[in-house]
């Protein structure tokens, strides 16, 4: 097995999918008897094991829970054969200087769009999209030198080389789903610990960003005889919460859920629910689906590939409310056949699927 250097400028306590990725595939990578360290901004509050090597950071000031790392490459990551890069920022830098330092393998990872975090800068258009402008500048040329970039959905290829203009080798892997860990799990006792009632469950749980667009969530559900539930945080939350008591809707804040809780989450649901266009893959929708729930999401970004209609949920355009509801009417009428279709796709879905394929990836590059 190969010995990886993985830098990331996102890792714990924080939680999100490229936290959760990271941690799976280094998982399974040791379970196999290789060997994949972390280098990470470090936090006062995490206190990192062995193989992972915090930095000197300091928060990010437009997003609260994220911090930025100093581009410092650690003497103990130095006897490596593969550097994987999960951010073209900070330190996904300081794994470019190593690779090219020590003539090794760069394989970097697309997991967000960061032109799509322009609003977070200013609410002025002409500086978001100038903003945006520079930030597809900044991933081409970081990408371009990349031996290999992987991108977890077809959409997440298409928006590398038609609108950021990538030219290296771009290689689609799915992040993949821990199915031994999202399984269908009695979900009534979650429901009573949440005070969140007998009748129909719908939710999302996730990054409660401005970019999600979940306030079609809520509005949507105000005219449905539902029980909207969210997990997760995030900077939109206190204006979720807002608009939910304003449209007299029955909403459930409930934080962020330790990992251990989501698949009672998922599996109380009777549905959930994804308006987020700016996904490159969706995760969550596969960990759903991994529990047996069918998800009904936007039609856009890696979601028209992650949800297949009528198989494991059903598309919405972004925007069309009705066409939302009708999407979670359908689906909650239809809920027993797709869950049974959600769960024949288990293994297709697999973290292990993805993680044989990523090491095939580096056995190669290593091999030029």
């Amino acid at each position: 097995m190969q010995s990886v250097a993985a830098f990331t400028d996102t890792y714990l306590p924080t939680v999100n999918g490229v936290t959760y990725t990271i941690q799976t595939w280094r998982e399974r990578w040791h379970r196999r008897g290789g060997r994949m360290d972390v280098v990470f901004p470090a936090d006062d509050d995490y206190d990192p094991e062995p193989g992972e090597y915090g930095v000197r950071s300091l928060p990010f000031p437009f997003y609260e829970g994220i911090r930025i790392g100093a581009p410092r490459i650690p003497g103990a990551v130095g006897d490596v054969d593969v550097v994987h890069a999960h951010t073209p920022f900070g330190l996904g830098l300081a794994g470019l200087r190593l690779a090219r330092r020590r003539d090794l393998p760069l394989v970097a990872t697309y997991h967000t769009p960061t032109g799509e975090y322009a609003e977070y800068l200013s609410s002025v258009g002409a500086i978001e999209r100038g903003v945006e402008r520079t930030a597809e500048r900044y991933e081409r040329w970081f990408f371009d030198r990349a031996d290999a970039v992987i991108v977890p959905s077809e959409d997440a290829e298409r928006r590398l080389v038609d609108e950021v203009g990538v030219e290296a080798e771009i290689v689609v892997l799915s992040n993949g789903i821990d199915v031994e860990r999202f399984e269908p799990v009695e979900g009534d006792d979650f429901r009573r610990r949440y005070d969140l009632g007998d009748g129909p469950l719908i939710g999302y749980t996730g990054r409660h960003g401005y970019e999600k667009r979940l306030d079609e969530l809520v509005r949507a559900a105000a005219d449905l005889d539902v029980t909207l539930v969210f997990g997760g945080d995030g900077p939109a939350r206190d204006e979720l919460s807002a608009l939910a008591d304003d449209l007299g809707v029955d909403a459930h804040f409930l934080g962020f859920l330790d990992r251990e809780e989501l698949p009672a989450f998922y599996s109380a649901l009777d549905v959930f629910c994804f308006p987020s266009p700016v996904e490159t893959q969706g995760l969550v929708a596969l960990e759903a689906n991994a529990c047996g729930t069918p998800v009904v999401g936007v039609n856009e970004g890696a979601l028209e590939n992650t949800v297949l209609d009528g198989v494991t949920g059903y598309h919405y355009e972004s925007g069309d409310l009705d066409g939302f509801r009708r999407g979670i009417r359908r689906a909650l009428a239809e809920r027993e056949a797709l869950s049974a279709r959600c769960l024949d796709r288990r293994d297709e879905v697999s973290v292990d699927r993805s993680v044989d394929r990523l090491a095939a990836l580096y056995d190669r590059l290593s091999s030029k």
